[in-house]
């Protein structure tokens, strides 16, 4: 399984950027998604991620209302919708999946997700 993170760039504050999480050699059906993302000098921390069924999803505080997870499976691909995006947004972003159908995500620990992309760059600068 192999993931690819995509939509990384430069944007101001206050604006709006996709991120996608593109997978290929195994489908997707049965993994929860996470987002990670790591700033520099920082820890890698859990952004968001959502289940299996796309029933459940879960966000860390500072993101909440205004970054939105979703999925398609038909597409074997994840999204992070980021908006009214802050200067403390800036980091590498990565995409996680973990074998799990379990109803309930977490991004707590990231040592529980099996696979990794390589992350894209979200810059936010006026």
């Amino acid at each position: 399984l192999q993931l690819v993170e995509s939509g990384g760039g430069l944007v101001r504050p206050g604006g709006s950027r996709r991120l996608s999480c593109a997978a290929s050699g195994e489908t997707l059906d049965h993994y929860t998604i996470g987002w990670f993302r790591q700033a520099p000098g920082k820890e890698r921390v859990g952004v968001s991620c959502i289940s299996s069924s796309g029933g459940s999803t879960n966000y860390r505080d500072s993101v909440k209302g205004r970054f939105t997870i979703s999925r398609d499976n038909a597409k074997n691909t994840a999204y992070l919708q980021m908006d009214n995006v802050w200067f403390e947004d800036t980091a590498v972003y990565y995409c996680g999946v973990q074998q799990t159908d379990q109803a309930m995500c977490d991004i707590n620990n990231s040592n529980e997700y099996d696979f990794w992309g390589h992350g894209t760059q979200v810059t936010v600068s006026s």
